[in-house]
């Protein structure tokens, strides 16, 4: 073999070398080993089962769980105002398998819990956010209380109450916004869920609630309450006929009970990228959207990035309508 052929052998085989080296370095850093074959993906919900971010969590635990050949358990683990799981994967190993479903209320959490046992901000960090459920701002059938110019008409002219499922959930959030925005004093009401809310709500004991549509839209439809407007930017589908806050001339009253997915801080890069991605796909699947509308959810999808810059926004935002609200947990 003549020097020059050799040489050019030895360098492709040293080559080849390398590259197999950088492999294993390369999938890595594009989370090519995450999750392990045999990994179990436990998704903490602090939550009871059954509620919005647990339908939620359990339809995308599924969806990986077939996607990536691994087992997913859902987890509930409720108390302390989404607190107490929330601590739990901020304090669990950096492997990328404890992943958090976290909602509005953990964003109100960073100012309602200054000496929380963890940093949210710190010892969590976004992953994806998966949908959002704007708040439906309903009164009695029987109320003189037509529409939003009405309320704010009514607040002004005699005292008038407002149920939610508990302090610094988003119902009260959306009233405290509501008082910060019209200069009006509607008082509070703190209920411990929000059926039996809306169930005073009907008997005419509350004389509104700014609610989560699930638990008050089959009572619009059934013609036991009426809804004065939408929290969002576009109608809801399933209430056509129901004006945005923003066509009722409140544009500044825009709240969805968004709920998203996190992971404890020390999780690398590239798995947080890889697992984002992979629930933005899933959320794209035909189909899906209209199936998540029918229980409540409007699908938005925004991958670890996205997430992270609408995450500052809505704890800056909630900071200000708490402290404006001298807010306490409840």
């Amino acid at each position: 073999m003549k020097r020059r052929e050799w040489m050019q052998g030895t360098t492709a085989l040293a080559a080849a070398g390398s590259l197999g080296a950088l492999m294993p370095m390369l999938a890595r850093a594009q989370g090519g080993d995450y999750p392990k074959p045999d990994a179990t993906l436990r998704y903490v919900v602090p939550f009871p089962p059954g509620g919005l971010t647990d339908v939620m969590a359990r339809q995308i635990g599924q969806q990986l769980g077939e996607r990536w050949k691994v087992n997913v358990l859902v987890d509930n683990r409720p108390g302390g105002n989404g607190q107490i799981g929330a601590d739990l994967v901020a304090k669990a190993p950096p492997d990328g398998n404890t992943l958090l479903a976290v909602t509005l209320t953990h964003a109100a959490n960073v100012t309602l819990f200054p000496k929380s046992p963890f940093s949210f901000q710190k010892d969590l960090r976004p992953v994806a956010l998966l949908a959002g459920s704007p708040m439906l701002i309903v009164v009695p059938v029987a109320s003189p209380i037509q529409d939003m110019k009405g309320l704010v008409e009514a607040a002004k002219e005699r005292k008038l109450n407002a149920g939610s499922s508990g302090n610094g959930t988003p119902p009260h959030l959306t009233l405290a916004l509501f008082n910060d925005l019209n200069k009006s004093a509607i008082q509070h009401v703190p209920y411990k869920g929000g059926a039996p809310c809306i169930t005073d709500l009907i008997g005419g004991q509350l004389d509104v609630v700014f609610s989560n549509i699930p638990e008050s839209i089959a009572h619009v439809k059934g013609g036991k309450l009426r809804a004065l407007a939408i929290a969002s930017k576009t109608r809801y589908p399933l209430l056509p006929d129901v004006p945005t806050t923003a066509e009722a001339g409140m544009p500044a009253l825009q709240v969805e009970n968004w709920t998203g997915m996190m992971a404890p801080a020390g999780v690398p890069d590239a798995a947080v990228q890889k697992l984002g991605a992979e629930v933005v796909k899933i959320l794209a699947q035909p189909g899906l959207d209209e199936r998540m509308r029918q229980q409540g959810f409007v699908i938005d999808a925004r991958g670890p990035d996205r997430f992270a810059a609408f995450l500052a926004d809505e704890i800056a935002r909630w900071a200000h309508v708490i402290k404006a609200a001298s807010i306490q947990p409840g």
